[in-house]
């Protein structure tokens, strides 16, 4: 059985990890070509890692019957445009995370995808790793009794000091939730269960934000949405959560993910990452105990929720970055929002029904069946 083959729609910061990880780890799926606004870059990937075709454009792309799969690593608010024009064309889409910049978007791609018996995927898969895997085996297990309660806090002072091209952070489809509660609410629905309602406070602390990065140091940016959320998750099975995601406060770390049990309490690893520690508490072991990790992938391994879609177009099973879980995220953040403007609780209507585990026993770089 021949790879399957990726086509690339945006060659910008994160395209580093997905071209390395599937030339060299993910030996199941190939990068047949690529294109980008800024034709350079993709010049660069496609000498860098030998890619067969450079499109002059996304229409090119989708126009060539060796793509398989359309990889949207577009800006967030550029997401829906590129997959529905993808989807239009007849292609598989696998997503960089969210979704889309709104719920309704979402609820197009959604449609569309069904309409025509395509498949929509997306970031993020962190939470296939070791380390949530492990979790949520754990929990499974019932290391913590049942599950009461959960906590994610993503604290930092934003990305205008680092990041060579911050503003659209701060753009519609950007701020700290969009951009960093998926990873947060894709792994605590994957740990906990799928969320009923939310409420939220959020405010704006600077209305505008000065780059001090290059290429774009000392550009002022406009803040267009909100930059300090503080949320309450309601989940199915009776559960309470808190989120709490800033691009406002100093803070000398960023990831803290727990999960509350009526018998103990599991400490998870930064769900921006594959990989570990994870650490359980429970009150009769007098201290706290780090868990050996029992799966694969605790590197950097973006591109894993990609093959698995890959695997499952040769397949026909599920895959487990279904664009109803990635659907689901986005209602819940949007939700957020919505509360913290109206002042009550929002109900989140759609549901996702969890995919199976990872399995334990499959060589790295390929997938199960």
């Amino acid at each position: 059985m021949r790879p399957v083959r990726i086509g690339f729609v945006g060659v910008g910061a994160i395209s580093g990890i997905y071209l390395k990880n599937i030339t060299e780890c993910f030996k199941e799926i190939e990068i047949i070509g690529v294109c980008d606004l800024i034709r350079e870059r993709a010049e660069r990937a496609v000498e860098q890692y030998h890619i067969p075709k450079l499109y002059n454009d996304m229409y090119e792309l989708f126009a060539d019957p060796e793509v398989d799969i359309v990889l949207n690593i577009t800006r967030p608010y550029e997401h829906y445009g590129v997959t529905m024009a993808a989807l239009r064309a007849g292609k598989n889409v696998y997503s960089e995370k969210p979704l889309a910049a709104t719920l309704a978007e979402g609820r197009e791609i959604v449609r569309l995808a069904a309409e025509k018996g395509l498949l929509v995927g997306g970031a993020p898969d962190t939470f296939l790793g070791a380390g949530i895997q492990t979790c949520r085996k754990l929990i499974e297990d019932g290391a913590i009794g049942r599950p009461i309660g959960a906590a994610g806090f993503m604290i930092c002072r934003g990305h205008e000091s680092w990041h060579p091209d911050p503003a659209f952070y701060y753009k519609h489809g950007g701020g700290p939730l969009f951009d960093m509660g998926p990873y947060y609410l894709t792994a605590l629905v994957n740990l906990v269960g799928c969320v009923q309602s939310v409420s939220a406070m959020t405010g704006v602390s600077f209305p505008t934000r000065t780059i001090t990065s290059q290429p774009h140091c000392g550009e002022i940016v406009d803040v267009e949405v909100p930059t300090y959320v503080a949320g309450t998750l309601r989940f199915e099975n009776g559960a309470i959560g808190t989120l709490f995601t800033t691009f406002d406060v100093f803070y000398p770390s960023q990831a803290r993910l727990e999960v509350y049990g009526t018998e103990g309490t599991l400490f998870v690893p930064d769900p921006n990452g594959f990989g570990g520690p994870v650490r359980l508490f429970r009150p009769e072991q007098g201290g706290m105990q780090e868990i050996p990790l029992a799966y694969d992938y605790t590197d950097n391994s973006r591109a894993l929720g990609l093959a698995d879609m890959a695997k499952a177009t040769q397949t026909g099973r599920a895959f487990r970055c279904r664009s109803d879980m990635t659907f689901h995220v986005l209602e819940i953040m949007e939700g957020l929002i919505e509360s913290g403007k109206v002042g009550h609780e929002i109900a989140v209507e759609s549901r996702f029904e969890k995919r199976a585990g990872m399995p334990q026993d499959c060589p790295h770089g390929i997938l199960d069946e």
